[in-house]
């Protein structure tokens, strides 16, 4: 896990000395919807003892350039962590860092491919629990990776990506006595601002 962490903090000391070169940086959201397998945490819109259910989150997104094909995306969730916490008291959040392969120049509609790694925090019941009935809260946390494509709609001062995204987490806790398993897929909706 310690490799994990100190992994993901070279992978941002790679992206402050990017930005820190002369290339525009450019804001957006996106939102995901899909499902999941899950055998360690609870799913509040799944049964008691359903393992996974639904997923949706909206990210905040930060896209550094890095040439005039190659991006990396810092995805920050708000969605899903400010609504388990206000309405729940749960911890479901994971940051990523997506590199993003762009065939086709930024004026123009292409395709995107791309691949993430980040972390995954949780901190909640089992899947054994539902939101009317939820069991003893723990702490959980392990990588995260993605692999994603889409098309890349261009646009004057916005622009579009209607997509898919594949992704699998390992789950480690001291609290809980085996190791979880999260994978899933979702389809995605980018938006992204030109500077």
């Amino acid at each position: 896990m310690k490799k994990s962490v100190l992994l993901l903090c070279m992978i941002l000391l790679v992206i402050a000395s990017v930005s820190a070169q002369d290339r525009p940086v450019s804001y957006g959201l996106h939102l995901v919807m899909g499902g999941r397998y899950d055998d360690m945490r609870m799913c509040v819109g799944s049964p008691a003892g359903v393992k996974g259910g639904p997923i949706m989150d909206i990210y905040f997104d930060v896209r550094f350039p890095m040439g005039d094909r190659d991006q990396l995306a810092l995805n920050i969730p708000v969605a899903r962590p400010i609504l388990f916490g206000a309405a729940f008291k749960m911890l479901q959040f994971e940051p990523q860092i997506t590199y993003e392969r762009h065939f086709g120049s930024a004026g123009d509609s292409h395709a995107v491919v791309g691949a993430g790694m980040g972390l995954s925090f949780h901190y909640g019941p089992d899947f054994e629990s539902d939101k009317n009935n939820p069991g003893e809260s723990f702490f959980a946390m392990g990588p995260l990776f993605s692999i994603s494509a889409g098309w890349q709609i261009a646009g004057d001062k916005v622009n579009w990506m209607p997509g898919i995204k594949a992704f699998y987490s390992p789950l480690f806790s001291a609290d809980y006595p085996t190791t979880g398993t999260v994978a899933g897929g979702a389809l995605e909706l980018h938006t992204s601002f030109n500077p």
